[in-house]
């Protein structure tokens, strides 16, 4: 057998290699995250500085939301839990960040119930209609309220991204919550040290 050929071999096996992380971030540079102040669940005020330190997931979407929504969050929730198990160490160093485009009916106990439901350590956020704003506007997140029914309800059209971001703040890549808790955890573990 020619060695050529058996290098040649060696070398493309090789390069299908998706262990290893790409040498930087996919949306490191990106003008995604910044300050915000918002309330939580529990009726307190969160800043982003209290999660400095740790790894965060952010999302943005609604309680009310029938079906996108809850689908991805229980995904991300799911995600953490599987890391609990598989690696609590690293696991303790993400947050699960939930946030609302729809304040007007998500409210700190709404929100409560809601990710108390995927996660234990899910945070949801709340906040004025220009808080809420400020921080869609940071994050690149698109939201509008639908038509309301008769009955008065409304759908919120919005985008779909979970965002996994940095101990300080910054983007690192976007997460595949549409894809299940184990193509969620594949990435965390490809970005979080």
């Amino acid at each position: 057998m020619n060695i050529r050929f058996i290098l040649f071999g060696a070398l493309a096996l090789a390069s299908c290699d998706t262990s290893q992380p790409p040498a930087r971030p996919p949306l490191e540079g990106a003008r995604i995250g910044g300050a915000f102040t918002l309330t939580d669940q529990n009726g307190q005020t969160v800043t982003e500085r209290n999660f400095a330190g740790k790894y965060r997931i952010m999302y943005f979407g609604y309680t009310f939301c029938p079906d996108v929504c809850p689908t991805d969050v229980q995904a991300i929730g799911a995600a953490v839990k599987k890391l609990e198990t598989s690696d609590p160490a690293l696991a303790a160093k993400i947050v699960p960040v939930f946030v609302t485009v729809d304040p007007a009916r998500d409210t700190p106990a709404v929100l409560k119930q809601f990710v108390s439901a995927f996660h234990p350590r899910m945070v949801g956020l709340t906040g004025t209609d220009a808080q809420i704003a400020r921080i869609k506007t940071e994050y690149a997140v698109y939201s509008s309220k639908g038509d309301a029914s008769p009955g008065g309800g409304y759908l919120v059209n919005h985008s779909r991204q979970a965002y996994l971001m940095s101990p300080d703040g910054k983007p690192i890549a976007l997460l595949p919550q549409e894809q299940g808790p184990d193509a969620v955890v594949t990435e965390i573990k490809r970005w979080v040290r």
